[in-house]
């Protein structure tokens, strides 16, 4: 599984640690993943893989859900 949101992109960046004595090194901010049940516009229910701000934000659609009955 990729670390990409499906809906924006978003991806892995990479930057620096740095110490208190200025010393660099390598590392990646990797972007705040959830796996989630969203419905189609074709009423498909499918789970697709999208960041926090595309959940927040109401670009992803949840399915109803089923009567408890």
């Amino acid at each position: 599984m990729a670390k990409m949101c499906d809906k924006c992109g978003k991806k892995p960046q990479s930057g620096n640690n740095v110490s208190h004595a200025n010393n660099k090194s390598k590392r990646r901010f990797k972007p705040n993943l959830f796996s989630v049940r969203t419905q189609l516009p074709s009423g498909e229910v499918q789970t697709i893989t999208v960041c926090s701000r595309c959940l927040r934000s109401g670009e992803v659609v949840k399915p109803k859900a089923k009567n408890a009955i």
